[in-house]
């Protein structure tokens, strides 16, 4: 039995596959900030409980910088917790498995979407995962690209606005990271007239308990064709594809994928994304990179995780 593991900062998936690749069991959990990288660690230990068949080999993408080459974790962003540990150590000791594989989320991710989904048959990839997080992963020839440790194509830590002496700067993160624009959302409610679509659903869903995530609103608010939705959507697609046209500029990808929670937005994402991406490529290398949403949808990380065994 292989696992393919994804541990980011809302959620917890573990898909169990046979020999040939195959997902025989899929798990999902919310991840509770408040237990940080205990909480997670205890529902990976309840689970390898469930298994049909002990593991044999786990592929981990992990949502923060790693030692690819020793398990070590860096750091994660989200949650607490996990700074210093060896990931790696701590899945021989509970599973004793012959092969284990530690890596970047998104560089995982990348790597599925390349391999399985909208990235098949080209050369050169870069995903980029916009969700609790944004993140990014380069696939060169059905590899993952690895610069010097800890990490590389850590997108949404690219300036938008350098910090200064006195002034804490802004990042790509934290600017278009779902968690980012739910706060955008939240703030500018009390603005939107009574009958504005968005307004609407965010005030049902508030009713019955269901609080944040207001960015999992836009697509239906814009179904409804209400003017704030699209706004929103094409300023977080105009400043996202500003931090994609550096990685154009840096490793001209033939294709890049969009992933994540907020690319569930699908098509106006998509082509606010490419729109804003050709003003901002310089013309010797236009037409710019093609642009496809993601088609393993959240099940990328996984999905990479086992194809890296």
């Amino acid at each position: 039995m292989k696992l393919g593991i994804e541990i980011g900062g809302t959620k917890l998936q573990i898909f169990a596959a046979d020999g040939a690749g195959q997902v025989q069991q899929r798990f999902r959990y919310a991840v509770d900030k408040q237990r940080g990288a205990e909480g997670i660690l205890d529902n990976i230990t309840q689970t390898l409980r469930q298994l049909h068949v002990p593991a044999t080999a786990v592929g981990v993408g992990f949502g923060g910088p790693v030692n690819s080459d020793t398990g070590q974790i860096s750091t994660s962003f989200q949650i607490e917790g996990w700074a210093g540990l060896n990931l790696m150590r701590w899945l021989q000791e509970q599973t004793q498995a012959q092969t284990i594989r530690v890596e970047n989320d998104a560089n995982v991710a990348a790597l599925g979407e390349a391999l399985h989904g909208a990235g098949r048959g080209y050369r050169h990839v870069f995903y980029v995962t916009v969700g609790s997080g944004i993140g990014g992963g380069m696939i060169v020839d059905g590899q993952i690209y690895h610069g010097a440790l800890p990490g590389e194509a850590e997108l949404g830590h690219l300036w938008l606005v350098p910090p200064g002496e006195n002034t804490p700067g802004q990042t790509l993160e934290e600017t278009c990271s779902g968690w980012a624009i739910d706060r955008q959302i939240r703030d500018m409610l009390p603005q939107l007239p009574t009958d504005s679509p968005l307004r609407c659903l965010v005030e049902a869903a508030t009713n019955e308990g269901r609080v944040g995530g207001e960015a999992r609103y836009l697509h239906p608010a814009y179904e409804q064709s209400d003017p704030v939705a699209r706004m929103l959507i094409e300023q977080v697609g105009s400043v996202l594809a500003l931090g994609l046209s550096h990685v154009t500029h840096l490793f001209h990808p033939q294709v890049i994928v969009l992933g994540g929670g907020l690319s569930l937005i699908g098509e106006p994402l998509r082509v606010a994304v490419k729109t804003a991406l050709e003003r901002f490529v310089m013309k010797a290398f236009r037409p710019a990179p093609l642009v496809f949403l993601a088609q393993l949808r959240e099940e990328a990380v996984p999905i990479g995780a086992l194809a890296m065994l």
